[in-house]
């Protein structure tokens, strides 16, 4: 049956699995398929994660704390394979009720705190260490901005282009379209903020940035999706500019490497439990080199 001539029923039923790439974890109910408790290392936080965009955010947050001298942000990043479905396992789900990583658990104080969504976890990590967040004003605000720009415009760009030009079973002209015009809006809306300023919001690195990197910086790159030529991202300078600046930063570089399970294996860190384990891979890629 073709895109044009499907006729929705009366009332919506799951019956069968929608195809694409994800379709055997996708399902329209909640809550745990297997009991499974998760693993807990020796570090204050507790990262559950993949090396996804939204994981991404979080393990360069933590890099770029312990690259600021704060000790106390020492974290233990354990491996979530939502492939297999991990994320629903009764230990997941108890810290995200969602089923979606990256969770974390913060166990720095008396009682274990639960926090789920990326935005939700840079801003608590800011605001727990006082850093890449303006304590107040018109600066805080507009940090808070761009955080919550990237919170609401990602789905557009991940669930909603990425779904349907790389993932859907068929390739279909509506939805690609409909989602490739938002995707270059976003990406103009960047474009004109960044070409007045050095960062998101303003001349400080923030929490904006690094939320907002690993999905358009990847996108400008051509790392997303295979998208680039597509979206003709080099007509975007200034969101350019700002991503390769970014990507030169060694926090984010070691964090993009945290729960990777793709790519070259010099730069997967499957699970990351202490900042040695960076000089490890190191040394194993320099002896495969020899």
């Amino acid at each position: 049956m073709s895109e044009s001539e499907y006729v929705p029923p009366k009332v919506w039923t799951w019956d069968k699995e929608s195809g694409g790439r994800f379709a055997s974890i996708n399902r329209p109910i909640a809550g745990p398929t297997h009991e499974k408790e998760l693993p807990v290392g020796k570090h204050p936080f507790q990262l559950y994660s993949l090396g996804t965009p939204n994981g991404v955010k979080v393990t360069v947050m933590f890099e770029e704390l312990l690259a600021a001298g704060y000790a106390e942000a020492e974290y233990d990043a354990w491996l979530i394979n939502i492939g297999e479905g991990d994320q629903f396992s009764s230990g997941f789900v108890d810290i995200n009720p969602n089923s979606k990583i990256p969770a974390l658990l913060d166990r720095s104080g008396p009682e274990p705190v639960r926090v789920f969504e990326s935005g939700s976890i840079l801003m608590h990590l800011a605001e727990k260490f006082g850093a890449f967040l303006p304590a107040s004003g018109p600066a805080r605000t507009e940090t808070l901005n761009w955080l919550f720009w990237q919170m609401g415009s990602t789905p557009f760009l991940g669930g909603g282009f990425g779904h349907f030009y790389a993932y859907a079973p068929t390739k279909m002209e509506y939805p690609i379209n409909r989602y490739a015009m938002e995707v270059k809006r976003q990406l103009d809306v960047l474009d004109r903020n960044l070409s007045t300023r050095e960062y998101l919001a303003g001349d400080e690195y923030t929490i904006a940035d690094i939320i907002t990197w690993p999905w358009y910086g990847a996108l400008v790159k051509g790392l997303a999706y295979g998208a680039g030529e597509f979206l003709s991202v080099h007509e975007y300078e200034h969101v350019i500019r700002w991503a390769d600046q970014i990507a030169k930063r060694e926090p984010v570089q070691r964090g993009r490497m945290v729960n990777s399970t793709y790519g070259d294996p010099s730069s997967q860190l499957r699970e990351r439990h202490d900042a040695s384990d960076f000089e490890t891979k190191t040394q194993d890629k320099l002896e495969g080199e020899s």
